[in-house]
């Protein structure tokens, strides 16, 4: 049986002290050529944001958005598992699992818990409601990192599953990106797949076609794999690689650097957002500092990235996966790092709506929560859900 404790964040100063004090003390590497974000992160950028970080940067008014909420930890399979949990108020309210992805957190969801959990309160009177569990991944942030092999997709959907079952929800609705995309679609697929009345993904899984098989894409589509085709030639997404053999060794040297790991994160995510643009039209630095302190206070680099590690184990184990009979609407943002064909992602899933939002990339509830909140409204609200 699953017990549920209460519970608030609360990072004791010690920890952002001696954060602080080691961006002070960074060594940083020898002037170089200025080669901006050439090869990696701008140096005269990411300089300027740790000295922010070392001394403007308020952790404690992140964390008092966070404690607005409900909060409760779990153990559950053997780890902890923290989450939001936020009942609305509305009677008609439909359960909803949102799941974070990398190189982001809860976070992501911060400005969204709010306006589907109480409508009426934000501005949008009769809106759909939804009591909201928003958990950290096992292995990332709150949740604090995992301390045994075998924390894949699969094994974490079912972990939620079980999280949403001792909150008492035994039918619910999905949402989710990047590993929320897959860690939900790995419960469709699985023998509880039932638990789930719908799905809405904005990074949808696919599959290509058959050699010889004639495909009708979309300009959008096209370029949408050209950009594709692009970001593995000139490196964008050798995250995969990296964190899929080598975790343990680059995360040593972010889980003790601060600066090491800013870098890290803010090279992803301009690359996951405006790709070559400034990383600030999607994200503000206050959004990028709140990121990377959640990453270093729980010290979970490391664990976040061996996720990756179990998803290719998971993968080799099963490499044809069932068919998807859940509905799942989907909402791409048009910036996004990865933005599959539909015809690829009904290979795999059963499509009841799709659509191409105006604005937004690989953070899309992060950076556009409005059009993140109106569009799962519209997909998982009580007609649809």
């Amino acid at each position: 049986m699953v017990e549920l404790q209460p519970t608030r964040i609360d990072i004791h100063p010690d920890v952002i002290d001696d954060l602080q004090e080691r961006l002070r003390r960074t060594r940083w590497p020898a002037a170089y050529v200025d080669v901006g974000w050439s090869i990696g992160t701008d140096a005269g950028y990411l300089r300027g944001l740790a000295d922010e970080w070392a001394s403007t940067f308020d952790w404690y008014e992140v964390q008092d958005r966070f404690n607005v909420f409900d909060q409760v930890e779990a153990i559950i399979d053997g780890q902890r598992i923290h989450c939001f949990h936020q009942r609305s108020p509305r009677a008609d309210a439909t359960p909803l699992l949102l799941v974070h992805g990398w190189p982001g957190s809860v976070i992501e969801f911060i400005d969204c818990i709010g306006p589907l959990s109480d409508p009426d309160a934000h501005g949008a009177p009769g809106a759909p409601a939804f009591h909201v569990v928003c958990p950290s991944i096992p292995g990332y942030g709150f949740s604090g990192p995992t301390s045994d092999e075998g924390w894949s997709a699969r094994r974490i959907s079912r972990a939620l599953d079980d999280l949403m079952q001792a909150l008492g929800y035994e039918e619910y609705a999905g949402a989710g990106g990047d590993w929320g995309a897959n860690i939900l679609t790995d419960l469709a697929r699985s023998d509880r797949q039932g638990s789930l009345t719908s799905l809405h993904l904005t990074m949808p899984t696919g599959l290509p076609p058959a050699p010889g098989e004639v495909e009708v894409l979309t300009d959008f589509e096209r370029s949408s794999l050209e950009h594709w085709a692009q970001a593995n030639a000139t490196g964008r997404v050798e995250h995969v690689a990296i964190n899929s053999h080598r975790p343990h060794t680059y995360g040593v040297a972010m889980n003790d650097s601060p600066a090491g790991l800013l870098s890290w994160l803010v090279d992803m995510c301009r690359s996951f957002t405006v790709y070559d643009g400034d990383v600030e039209e999607a994200l503000t630095r206050e959004q990028l500092l709140a990121n990377a302190t959640i990453y270093w206070v729980t010290g979970t680099i490391t664990s976040a990235m061996r996720l990756y590690v179990e998803h290719a184990r998971q993968k080799a184990a099963e490499p044809h996966p069932p068919f998807v009979t859940v509905p799942v609407s989907v909402s791409i943002f048009p910036s996004d790092i990865r933005r599959w064909p539909r015809s690829w992602a009904e290979r795999s899933l059963t499509i009841t709506d799709w659509e191409v939002l105006p604005a937004g990339g690989h953070f899309g509830s992060w950076e556009q929560p409005e059009l993140f909140i109106d569009a799962v409204r519209r997909s998982l609200g009580p007609s649809t859900a």
